[in-house]
C-alpha cells in the first residue's frame, strides 16, 4: 500500500500500523497540518471516495456501505489530524517538518526523544482503514477527520449544519483500552499579563536557574496523577526558599502548551558573584526537598544554575514581588472531584505556560470542568487573583462539555458487542479531558456518540507511547460495532 518508513509497518494489525507509520512520516503539529490533509485528501480521491473540506479545513470522506447493509443507519468515524508537538531538551526536531520517529519498544510503541502522535493518530489511521478495507461490512460509512484539536479545537469549531448525514459517531480520541466514554470535560482558556517594571542593577551577573527532568503529561487524564508542574515549583523555589541573598528576577519562563502539564521551567536572575555559592546552597537544599517530597512520582528532577547572559534589566522590586505572589497564589491541578461519578476529576486547571517579554509576563492556563458552574468558579477566582495582582485576565476558546446519555442506543450496543467478543463488560466512563464531542452537540443535536481507542499512555508529553496488543483489541472492537449498527 505505502512505502515502509519504519518497523512499526510490520505490526498487526498491518491495516492500521502501516497508516499510522505514514502519518508519522509527515508533520501535523497543531496548526501545521495541512501537509498531512492534502495526502489523505489525494489518498481518498485515488480510491475513488467522495471525497469534501469545509471552509475551516475538515476534511469529509463517504464511503458507500458494503453489500447487504444498506439499511444500516449511516456512521461517522471521527478523530483529528493534528498532534501535540512536545520534545526533549536535548532532542534536535522541528515538528513543521520532520518526520516522527516511532519504534517498537516491548509492548509498546513510542518515539524517540518527542511526542508520537498516537493522539489522534490511531484513531485516524483506524478511520482510514475502514476506508481502505474490502472485507470489513458497514452500512453508510463517513470518516470526519478535524483539525487542530490540541490547540484550540478550531476544527469542531468550525463544524457546520449539512456537513454531515449520519445520526451516529464514534470519536476514536480515547486513550484506554476496555474503558467507553460517553461523556467529557469541557474548558477555557486563561490568559493572565502582569505588567512588570524594570531597574538597572550595577556590578551583579546574569544567571540562569533550570528545573528539568519532570514527567510532565496530559493537563486532563493526567492531572489527578500528582505529577509536578514545573511552573509553579519553579515560583515556589523563588518565593519561599531563598533567603539573605540579594538577587532580583530578570525573567521567567516553562511549559510550551497550555494543554500539556510543564517539565521544564528557566529563570533568569541577576546576582552578586559573591553570593552565588549562599545561592547555589540553597537550590540544591530546594533539589533535595523535592526529591524528598515526590519520591514515588518525579524521579528525574534536576535544578541547575550558569552563567548566562540578557539585555533586559531585573524587575523592580515591586514587580518582582507582585509577579511571584500571582504565580505562587495561582491554583493548580485538580480542584474538585466529582460527586455523582466515582475516581473522576470534576474541575482542575493547569498553569501550563509562563512568557516573559521587556514589558509583560503572560501565564497561560487551561480550566476543565465536567460542569459550567466549576468552571466559571475556577474562572471567577483567577478574576480575584488578576484584579489583586493589578493583572490583565482574558478568557477565550470557551467549549462545552460532553453530558453523558445513559440511554445512548450506541452506548448499549457497544456494550453489547464488547461483551460478546471477550466476555466481559467495558467500563463507562467520563473522561476529564476536551473530546470534540460536546462541540458536535450544537450543530448535531441528536448526534449519538460514544468515544473508544486503545491504550496511549502519557500523551502530550516525549514519554508517549501506545500499546501495541490494544490496538488490536481496538481494531477488533471497531469492526465488530461496525457490524451492529442497527437499521435505519
Amino acid at each position: 500500500m505505502f512505502k515502509p518508513h519504519t518497523e512499526i509497518s510490520q505490526l498487526e494489525p498491518t491495516a492500521i500500523w502501516q497508516f499510522f507509520d505514514q502519518i508519522c512520516a509527515i508533520a501535523h503539529p497543531s496548526k501545521h497540518e495541512e501537509a498531512l490533509a492534502k495526502f489523505i485528501v489525494e489518498w481518498a480521491t485515488n480510491k475513488g471516495l467522495d471525497v469534501r473540506r469545509d471552509p475551516t479545513g475538515n476534511v469529509f470522506i463517504k464511503k458507500s456501505a458494503t453489500s447487504g447493509m444498506e439499511d444500516r443507519r449511516t456512521v461517522v468515524l471521527q478523530a483529528h489530524i493534528d498532534m501535540v508537538p512536545q520534545k526533549n531538551d536535548d532532542t534536535d526536531h522541528d515538528f513543521t517538518c520532520d518526520p516522527i520517529k516511532p519504534y517498537v519498544d516491548g509492548e509498546w510503541v513510542t518515539a524517540t526523544g518527542t511526542t508520537l502522535g498516537a493522539d489522534n493518530g490511531i484513531g485516524m489511521a483506524s478511520c482510514l482503514a475502514v476506508l481502505a478495507a474490502d472485507d470489513i461490512p458497514h452500512g453508510p460509512l463517513e470518516v470526519l477527520l478535524t483539525v487542530d484539536e490540541e490547540a484550540g479545537m478550531t476544527g469542531a469549531f468550525g463544524l457546520k449544519k449539512g456537513w454531515l448525514d449520519a445520526d451516529i459517531l464514534l470519536n476514536t480520541d480515547s486513550e484506554q483500552e476496555g474503558e467507553i466514554y460517553m461523556g467529557c470535560a469541557g474548558g477555557v482558556d486563561a490568559s493572565l499579563k502582569l505588567a512588570v517594571e524594570r531597574q538597572p542593577c550595577a556590578d551583579m551577573r546574569v544567571f540562569e536557574i533550570s528545573l528539568k527532568g519532570l514527567k510532565g503529561g496530559h493537563s486532563g487524564v493526567d492531572i489527578h496523577t500528582g505529577r509536578a508542574n514545573a511552573n509553579k515549583l519553579l515560583a515556589r523555589f523563588l518565593q519561599h526558599h531563598v533567603t539573605d541573598v540579594n538577587w532580583h528576577l530578570i525573567d521567567i519562563k516553562g511549559g510550551s502548551l497550555r494543554n500539556a502539564i510543564p517539565r521544564e521551567a528557566y529563570a533568569k536572575i541577576a546576582l552578586s558573584a559573591s553570593e552565588l555559592t549562599a545561592f547555589e546552597s540553597q537550590l540544591n537544599n530546594f533539589e533535595a526537598l523535592l526529591k524528598t517530597e515526590l519520591a514515588s512520582i518525579e524521579t528525574n528532577i534536576c535544578l541547575n544554575i550558569k552563567e548566562d547572559c540578557s539585555q533586559l534589566a531585573p524587575m523592580s522590586e515591586a514587580s518582582q514581588s507582585q509577579l511571584l505572589a500571582l504565580l505562587n497564589a495561582c491554583p493548580n491541578g485538580v480542584i474538585r472531584m466529582s460527586d455523582d461519578i466515582e475516581g473522576v476529576v470534576e474541575t482542575s486547571l493547569n498553569v501550563g505556560v509562563i512568557k516573559t517579554s521587556d514589558e509583560h509576563v503572560e501565564i497561560l492556563c487551561l480550566v476543565r470542568s465536567l460542569i459550567d458552574s466549576g468552571r466559571e468558579d475556577v474562572t471567577g477566582s483567577l478574576r480575584s487573583l488578576a484584579s489583586l495582582a493589578g493583572a490583565n485576565i482574558e478568557l477565550s476558546g470557551a467549549y462545552p462539555g460532553w453530558k453523558p446519555d445513559p440511554d445512548s442506543q450506541i452506548l448499549h450496543i457497544f456494550r453489547d458487542v464488547y461483551e460478546g467478543i471477550y466476555g466481559k463488560k467495558p467500563d463507562i466512563m467520563v473522561i476529564h479531558a476536551g473530546l470534540e464531542c460536546g462541540l458536535f452537540k450544537e450543530p448535531y443535536p441528536n448526534m449519538d456518540m460514544i468515544s473508544f481507542g486503545p491504550t496511549i499512555k502519557f500523551p502530550h508529553s516525549p514519554d508517549e507511547k501506545v500499546n501495541i496488543a490494544s490496538v488490536g483489541l481496538y481494531w477488533q472492537q471497531m469492526k465488530a460495532i461496525l457490524a451492529n449498527i442497527p437499521h435505519k
